[in-house]
């Protein structure tokens, strides 16, 4: 039996096997709000065959998102528009769905990747964000605003409040975004936060604020939903955050009942150095994952079914995440079950393209019938 597409549980929800469709920001939405273009990107990659599907980094207030285009869940508007989009979706598809909580810190108010991706300044139509600390991302950037005590409480709702929109959407999963340079890895990074109180210098310290956060959404999202995060292992600059340090993050959140850790790396720092490879960061995952009892997902350039296939049976995570593979492929399950010798779930309207050389690859097919 394949262990890629074994079942397994993140809390109490049941998955059908070990691929998740990660989160990848699509830059679509107006002013926050969720358009026809989300319909059709996660109505396709609802139809993938994947265990799970996680929404895009969506920002929970305005000034929180990476760039204007960003997907929000701060206001009645913004939970309306992605109700409309979710309804489509469910309409055709019952794969489990979960949302990508953010806050993009000293690195929102940015352009598009295709613009640039460089800082939108006020004058030009952007906002001044927020940090940490007066640190900014770029050397050639004007300095962020430090959060002071009534922002970080601010900030600390503003997650509350999305995680109870996102109770009442429906939504099968929560992940904290605390990777990829954003708000929550910034209080983690010696690199990004100096600040000399409560929250800043020491490791106890510099968790201390995610870990509010991650208390905050838990107390609001359904108990029996699972709360999961995203960390960024490595800053790849010497002197940032590195794996020790994701160790100790990862066993205070195993302590307060996280369900999963979704581990990535970098985006933290302009310096860093990453040597990019097939599963570059998987390594990190099977360090992590021995530390901890909650599920651990691998994530990072793992493009081919076999390459997939190992990590899990190998105990190195026990989900695989793809994200410009699987836009690339937006049928990669059903590619990797047929390689595996596996069975995946598949729309009815699609059953009669099941190849003759990989019969019985498509759960509910009989005979090649309908």
């Amino acid at each position: 039996m394949s262990a890629l597409f074994a079942p397994i549980r993140l809390g109490a929800l049941a998955l059908p096997n070990r691929i998740v469709v990660a989160p990848m920001c699509q830059y679509s939405a107006e002013d926050g709000r969720a358009t026809d273009w989300h319909l059709i990107h996660l109505g396709h990659l609802a139809l993938s065959g994947a265990g799970l599907l996680i929404l895009e980094a969506t920002g929970v207030v305005p000034e929180g998102r990476i760039t204007p285009l960003d997907l929000g869940l701060y206001d009645d508007a913004t939970e309306a528009a992605l109700a409309r989009v979710l309804d489509g979706v469910r309409r055709y598809s019952d794969m489990p769905l979960g949302i990508q909580l953010a806050h993009a810190g000293r690195k929102a108010s940015s352009r598009a990747p295709w613009d640039g991706g460089a800082l939108i300044l006020p004058e030009d139509g952007g906002w001044t964000p927020v940090a940490p600390s007066a640190v900014p991302h770029g050397a050639d950037e004007p300095p962020p605003q430090a959060l002071d005590a009534a922002g970080l409480d601010r900030v600390r709702r503003a997650f509350a409040q999305a995680a109870e929109r996102s109770a009442r959407l429906g939504l099968d999963l929560v992940e904290l975004h605390a990777a990829h340079g954003y708000l929550l890895h910034q209080f983690l990074s010696p690199l990004a936060n100096r600040r000399e109180d409560a929250y800043g210098g020491s490791l106890e310290n510099r968790m201390r604020f995610p870990l509010e956060v991650f208390d905050a959404v838990r107390a609001a999202f359904p108990a029996d939903k699972p709360v999961g995060i995203r960390i960024s292992a490595s800053d790849w600059v010497a002197g940032g955050w590195d794996l020790e340090q994701s160790l100790a993050f990862a066993e205070a959140l195993d302590a307060r009942g996280c369900d999963f850790i979704h581990v990535s790396s970098g985006g933290l720092a302009t310096a860093q150095q990453i040597p990019l490879e097939p599963g570059y960061q998987i390594h990190f995952a099977a360090a992590i994952r021995q530390a901890v009892k909650m599920p651990v997902i691998g994530v990072g350039l793992i493009t081919e079914p076999e390459h997939a296939e190992a990590i899990v049976a190998a105990g190195e995570a026990d989900l695989v995440a793809l994200a410009r593979g699987m836009l690339y492929d937006p049928r990669w399950p059903w590619h990797a079950a047929a390689r595996l010798g596996a069975q995946v779930h598949a729309p009815k309207q699609y059953w009669r393209c099941e190849p003759h050389e990989a019969r019985g690859l498509f759960f509910g097919m009989r005979d090649g019938k309908r």
